[in-house]
């Protein structure tokens, strides 16, 4: 009898152990990058060393500046399980921490440290503990590991999204990354409610017509419109090595979709009111908008704008939303 019940007992730990992790507090692990020891915290549904066949998607999210993967990981957990994507679906939050400046973020032994406030780390700069490294590595590092398929031998589709900062992180990616055609493994990106997004020329949306282009009329006094991270001039990071022609290329060919808040029409969360910034529109809903025209119309890009009915800056409201599961989520082939 004893044995009976201790077999029975067995059965609910056994039938678990593919099942998705559900609690932050045990479902990180650290991701070495440029070899180590310089390593980051990363949130994540299932390990990303143990083989499990049953995942055929991956979810990276990139979270906004206040740095709180947490909370971003919550978010994610909840859309995946709304979407019912919990059981195939490897979804990962990378750690973007802290200890320069006023950030205060306490980290472990060998944690990266990023620039606290700024563009630097949003656009691929380097991380003033490590320097050799730079936060685009951060992302590169995972999609290597997803593509290899010794965890996931079965993914078939990777997405990479972020929100507000996570977001800028995200455009800038999609078009710098130098990993895209050759993974093996599809790979599509979501942009939802950035600041700011990085022009290829001078051309700037019209104050009154964010459908019409031209040279921006405020130049002489906003001479940093179009300077890295809002334009190309004076790259830095990653990017300083890739050519504009090659950056072109790319952002035109690459599948991007932009979601926005349906109400992100307010300064809050840490709009970037600079003037390289409102030379891009008075608001984030209206950058994103502009910035679509902008990649369709000049480049021929196929970028679709999603518009979250009733979202404002919030990035729970925006991935949680039924309309951003497909994109967050999408169906195999």
């Amino acid at each position: 009898m004893r044995l009976a019940l201790a077999f029975l007992l067995l059965i609910p730990a056994a039938a678990s152990a593919a099942a998705p992790c559900n609690t932050v507090a045990d479902c990180t692990e650290w991701l070495p990058l440029a070899g180590g020891p310089g390593r980051t915290l990363v949130y994540r549904s299932y390990p990303l060393s143990t083989p499990n066949p049953a995942v055929t998607r991956a979810l990276i999210i990139i979270h906004g500046a206040g740095r709180d993967a947490d909370n971003y990981f919550r978010s994610t957990l909840a859309s995946a399980f709304l979407a019912g994507a919990l059981d195939n679906t490897v979804l990962i939050v990378p750690r973007v921490a802290s200890a320069q400046g006023a950030c205060k973020d306490k980290l472990a032994d060998n944690e990266i440290s990023w620039p606290c406030n700024g563009n630097s780390w949003r656009s691929g700069g380097a991380s003033p503990s490590n320097p050799t490294v730079n936060s685009f590595d951060l992302t590169d590092e995972l999609l290597r590991r997803l593509a290899k398929k010794d965890a996931f031998p079965n993914l078939a589709q990777i997405v990479v999204a972020g929100h507000s900062a996570g977001g800028q992180y995200v455009n800038r990616y999609s078009m710098a990354n130098t990993l895209h055609e050759t993974l093996g493994v599809p790979v599509s990106y979501l942009v939802a409610n950035p600041s700011s997004y990085a022009y290829l020329d001078a051309d700037r949306p019209s104050p009154t017509d964010n459908a019409k282009f031209g040279n921006f009329s405020d130049a002489r006094n906003c001479t940093t419109f179009n300077t890295w991270p809002y334009g190309l001039k004076d790259r830095a990071g990653y990017t300083a090595k890739i050519p504009e022609d090659q950056l072109s290329k790319n952002l035109a060919t690459r599948p991007v979709t932009y979601l926005l808040g349906e109400i992100d029409v307010l300064p809050l969360g840490g709009f970037d009111a600079s003037c390289p910034a409102m030379a891009q529109g008075p608001t984030r809903r209206a950058r994103g908008e502009a910035y679509q025209k902008y990649a369709t119309q000049k480049l021929g890009a196929k970028h679709a704008v999603v518009i979250v009915p009733l979202c404002g800056h919030n990035a729970r409201c925006m991935f949680t939303a039924d309309i951003a599961a497909p994109l967050l989520y999408p169906k195999g082939k």
